[in-house]
């Protein structure tokens, strides 16, 4: 993997720059933004600008485009899913070497808001629905990217758990609920150093995130946070509330309503000139941290595509997938008796890596369950593939294999960014018909039109529908004759929409089998309705009926059919909540009509979030490997062919049917989300209804078989208040296996409202067939601790708690029980 050396600017920081010197209007300036991810340079401190990127899985950097790759980890929800600190803090590592690479000083993650519904859009950025698991991964995840001296950013602070009407919901949550539930990750960021904080869209209890008295307290008083708070991008919108507040910084900038209004409301006296001080000495001890005092890196070095890079990612993919079911242990299969392998569903030829909106990049070379298969497999083994089924909802732009260059030269298709007058600024051949931005530095303010050219040539007959993606003036022709002529309105005010779900308009055109078209693509340029253009061509309905009775043919003739069913990022992203919990499109249909022809059928499931899965006790074996990064379709080789054990253990419940789920709605009700649940979500929901779901939270299996033989007695409390707990394990099973031991607790007869019980602690062990071991756990403190609202304080209920210790939530053969005093 890529090492860098620390920036001179971590030894040396800016402890002593001197903010006097600045005037107030400069004072302002600095603290409000200088474009869409960059702040102010300020040359009389000798301060560049501090880069910011989205995150978490990947470093976009400041493009957004195709042309400009990054490297791919698997998503958030995998990661919490390995239950693995050191293994997360090594992806953190490899974020900071592509922020390094790419210039960038702040990566804008992790998202420490949790899985409170199965419906949050956003649900696969964020770690966990639990918040000791949340708090420890993403705490692991913090030390990670900030060893290397790029700035974590912890967010969305706070209650920012789904995404309708996210711009304004107001989230009502009990002060109770806040500190023990949502506010605990946080807290566990600040303890890890975490150097900067991002305030939600959203109110909580009736105010704004950006200026809510919860920036200064507990995040900057009682836990002494002495980092940047940073808005969310556009979520300031006027100078005297945020600019009184403990916001420090608005993006993106130049922000009009504050600069030159920010500088005015402290000269009326309407913002104290100390918060604006202050504000300014937190950004400028953030800019020493992270090196903005140093010029900036020339050029950049490719994207890394080393075998330990690769290889590190794909054991973060092996480590997150989760083995649900597999009773009879089809998994591993037998690779030797493997002759003829089908590989089914519309997630398993394309490579679906990573969920929507600003967390989404652009991996150079993404591997899918098809092609990792093929490349794991010996290639006397023949590997059928037939996707039976189509998901998705927006046009599939044009591929290089089935168009060409206007002139023939070659696959792809040809952009010309126009003037006002029609004269080219800039032209380049593109490898598919996506277009979000020139690959090469263009004056933008000069364009005008964009254009995109390429001949089509339909693999099959019938009416193709040919599409268009952006906004404004939109045009479209095929050989010459206008199909479209149509101006396109944005359908949203949201900072996300134009990259996460634009509007388009398709038409249809009948072609024969190997017909070749020329196409061509037009938008007039608009600044506020960006410069997406997408050119597009999607199969005709009666092929699509083939594919599905081709798959359940070729899954007939094979030896084991895998069937790759999931989500896109047409279906979890950002600026959405989902509609339900059914795969998408005829999924549930395939994976039973593929299991009615043959048993030996293996679902994986490709998604962000949990989904139901009716058919699940009639298939050999279910697996989730979740959004699982660039390299996902290796990992999922090994893990099939029994290569590497799949490691993970569910982060958040699964359930058999939506009506059973404690949380659900994510819809407001006049601009309210009530948070009527109080600290009662996820698994700690299931289990004060009294419901079973499909698979507990902590869920999942491996090639051992853990049999928990005593539970010690938990030590004397340390000077921190922690305890430990040993507990005694031992593998039963035909391989050497890794366990994910859990630890919760209880408190029967509690005067307070407590969940039934919940987690405590966490840690792994690893043995052999037949070996005995043990594993040593940690009870912190806050575990055994309630907030008081009384007395605005940690308190400690006197009693008898109980340990519970086991596989799962659901599962848990040990317990004992912990005397408590006052």
């Amino acid at each position: 993997m890529t090492q860098l050396s620390m920036p001179s600017s971590l030894t040396t920081p800016a402890s002593g720059t001197d903010h006097r010197v600045l005037d107030l209007e400069r004072k302002a300036r600095l603290v409000s933004g200088g474009d869409t991810f960059r702040t102010s340079p300020e040359p009389a401190l000798g301060l560049f600008p501090i880069v910011c990127s989205d995150g978490p899985v990947g470093v976009r950097g400041e493009r957004w485009d195709e042309a400009d790759t990054a490297l791919l980890l698997p998503c958030a929800t995998a990661l919490a899913a390995s239950w693995d600190e050191e293994l997360v803090a090594r992806m953190g590592g490899l974020l900071a070497a592509e922020a390094r690479r790419k210039g960038v000083h702040v990566v804008l993650a992790p998202t420490l808001n949790l899985h409170r519904s199965p419906l949050g859009g956003r649900n696969f950025e964020c770690f966990s629905e639990d918040p000791l698991l949340t708090a420890r991964i993403g705490a692991a995840y913090i030390g990670g990217v900030q060893a290397l001296g790029v700035a974590a950013t912890a967010k969305h602070y706070v209650a920012n758990d789904s995404e309708t009407e996210r711009l304004t919901v107001d989230a009502r949550v009990d002060e109770r609920t806040l500190r023990e539930v949502y506010l605990a990750p946080f807290e566990a960021a600040v303890r890890a150093g975490v150097w900067a904080v991002m305030s939600a869209y959203n109110r909580v209890n009736g105010t704004s995130m950006v200026e809510h008295p919860l920036l200064a307290e507990p995040l900057k008083g009682e836990w002494g946070f002495d980092g940047l708070v940073v808005s969310d991008w556009g979520s300031v919108r006027e100078a005297d509330g945020p600019g009184a507040a403990a916001c420090d910084l608005s993006m993106p900038g130049p922000n009009p309503a504050w600069g030159p209004a920010l500088a005015a409301a402290v000269r009326a006296g309407r913002v104290p000139a100390a918060a604006l001080d202050d504000k300014v000495e937190r950004l400028l001890r953030l800019a020493g941290r992270v090196g903005a005092f140093d010029p900036p890196p020339a050029g950049r070095a490719p994207v890394p595509a080393d075998p330990a890079t690769r290889g590190a990612l794909r054991a973060a993919a092996v480590a997150g997938t989760v083995l649900l079911h597999n009773p009879d242990r089809l998994l591993p299969l037998d690779e030797p008796a493997l002759r003829r392998v089908a590989v089914l569903g519309p997630n398993a030829a394309t490579a679906r890596v990573q969920g929507g909106g600003s967390a989404s990049v652009f991996p150079a070379a993404p591997v899918s369950p098809l092609n990792g298969l093929r490349a794991a497999l010996d290639p006397s083994v023949e590997v059928t593939h037939a996707p039976g089924v189509r998901t998705e909802l927006r046009p599939t732009p044009l591929a290089a294999a089935d168009c060409v260059l206007p002139d023939g030269s070659g696959p792809g298709v040809l952009v010309r960014y126009l003037a006002a007058d029609g004269s080219p600024l800039h032209t380049e051949a593109r490898a598919t018909g996506r277009v979000l931005e020139p690959s090469a530095d263009v004056d933008l303010t000069a364009v005008r039109t964009i254009e995109v050219a390429s001949r089509f040539t339909a693999p099959s007959a019938g009416r193709w529908r040919l599409g268009v993606v952006g906004l404004g003036a939109l045009r479209l022709e095929a050989d010459g004759a206008v199909l479209l002529d149509e101006y396109v309105a944005p359908l949203s005010d949201d900072p996300t929409y134009l990259h996460v779900a634009p509007s388009f308009r398709q038409v249809e055109l009948e072609l024969a089998a190997g017909q070749g078209v020329d196409l061509l693509a037009r938008r007039t340029v608009e600044p506020e309705h960006g410069r997406v253009l997408v050119l597009a061509a999607d199969r005709p309905a009666a092929e699509l009926e083939r594919e599905f009775a081709h798959a359940v043919e070729l899954a007939a003739a094979a030896d084991v059919a895998v069937v790759v069913v999931g989500t896109t990022d047409e279906h979890e992203s950002e600026g959405f909540d989902r509609a339900g919990l059914r795969l998408p499109g005829r999924q549930d249909e395939l994976v039973e009509a593929v299991a009615a022809v043959n048993p030996r059928t293996v679902v994986v499931v490709n998604t962000g979030s949990p989904v139901l899965l009716p058919w699940r006790e009639r298939v050999g074996a279910v697996l989730t490997c979740w959004f699982p990064g660039q390299e996902g379709g290796g990992a999922l080789a090994e893990v099939l062919l029994g290569r590497a054990e799949p490691g993970g253990r569910l982060p958040t419940t699964w359930p058999d049917a939506e009506a059973d789920c404690p949380v659900y709605a994510t819809a407001p009700s006049g601009g309210r989300l009530a948070y009527a649940e109080g600290p009662h979500l996820g698994h700690r929901g299931w289990l004060r209804a009294g419901r079973t779901p499909a698979y507990w939270f902590g869920h999942g299996l491996g090639w051992g078989e853990w049999c928990y033989l005593a539970l010690g007695e938990p030590s004397a409390p340390a000077a921190d208040g922690s305890r430990t707990v040993r507990v005694a394990l031992r593998n039963d099973g035909p391989r050497r296996s890794r366990e994910t031991v859990q630890l919760y607790l209880s408190r029967p007869d509690s005067e307070l409202d407590r969940p039934v019980r919940w987690l405590a602690g966490f840690g792994a062990v690893e043995a052999g067939p037949g070996e005995r071991v043990e594993v040593e756990l940690r009870l912190p403190q806050r575990a055994l601790q309630h907030w008081s609202v009384e007395d605005r304080a940690w308190r400690t209920e006197p009693g008898t708690f109980v340990l519970h210790v086991g596989p799962h939530s659901g599962e848990l053969p040990l317990a004992a029980a912990l005397p408590v005093g006052a």
